[in-house]
């Protein structure tokens, strides 16, 4: 077990007084087996009243609403978690989804159905071109071999490139320059994982490790593919990994543009600037 101090701080600084309107925050760790919140610290300035709700997802979703006009936006965030997974290689495949290609059962189909969907493919499709050079159809590959090399190949072949605009890249841009955030290399792990037949989704949340790429002063993504047996399993192409330990999901979506740590909107004349920081320290 290892525990974990998140601190996350967003800003938003306005040129004149502006009317906030509710803002959506996803802020708050995904509870389960290998995950407990230990504390939870959520400051926000100027005053809101806080409404907290699951979304579709049954991700934590904390709601404030705000009465009085300002010229600043402060959210900060304080958790203190234990993670439990500690060996991400230790699961078990149902024997008839060990060796790909395989279909899933009928019954799992209907809840996995949102995560089988992608958006109409280009003719000729790079994605699939691209795929073509990792697998063969008709090649027989265990499952998680071939997951794992398109992982290992995506950290080790690509660039990465902090970018500091929101939103993230097409996969198809991202194929082409080989290059992107870790927004850009999970959505297109994704949409490969998809282009495969297999469930896949965008994850947001925290990485602790001193020694990976992107892990300081900002959020982290990565993505999951569903292994029956194994369930939702997690590959983070950034760095070429399992997701383990180290990783702290807050959100998971069907596509990455529904799970920005912080969205909302404000009325009023007025230019915005926005600064983050976040920090995740091990602690005894």
């Amino acid at each position: 077990m290892k525990r974990y101090k998140i601190q996350h701080q967003t800003t938003y600084e306005y040129s004149s007084e502006v009317q906030l309107a509710p803002h959506l925050l996803l802020l708050r760790p995904r509870e389960g087996h290998e995950l407990r919140i230990i504390s939870s610290k959520l400051n926000i300035f100027p005053e809101a009243t806080i409404s907290w709700h699951r979304d579709v997802e049954g991700n934590s979703v904390a709601s404030p609403v705000f009465s009085d006009k300002t010229d600043i936006l402060k959210i900060e965030s304080e958790i203190l978690i234990e993670k439990y997974d500690l060996l991400p290689f230790d699961f078990l495949v149902e024997e008839y989804a060990v060796n790909f290609p395989f279909y899933y059962e009928k019954e799992d189909l209907i809840s996995l159905k949102p995560y089988l969907n992608f958006q109409q493919a280009e003719k000729p499709d790079p994605i699939l071109d691209w795929i073509g050079k990792m697998w063969l159809s008709g090649d027989k590959l265990q499952t998680f071999t071939l997951l794992f090399d398109i992982n290992q190949h995506l950290h080790n072949a690509f660039t990465y490139q902090k970018r500091e605009e929101e939103g993230v890249q097409s996969p198809e841009q991202t194929l082409s320059t080989e290059s992107g955030s870790c927004r850009d290399y999970a959505y297109l792990f994704m949409v490969v994982a998809q282009r495969l037949g297999l469930a896949s989704r965008f994850v947001s949340g925290y990485l602790y490790s001193q020694d990976s790429l992107a892990w300081l002063g900002a959020t982290h993504a990565w993505a999951e593919v569903f292994i029956p047996g194994a369930g939702w399993k997690g590959f983070d192409p950034t760095n070429g990994t399992l997701v383990g330990a180290e990783h702290i999901a807050v959100a998971v979506a069907r596509h990455p543009e529904l799970v920005p740590p912080v969205s909302g909107k404000f009325y009023g004349s007025s230019d915005s600037t926005m600064s983050v920081s976040v920090l995740v320290s091990e602690i005894e």
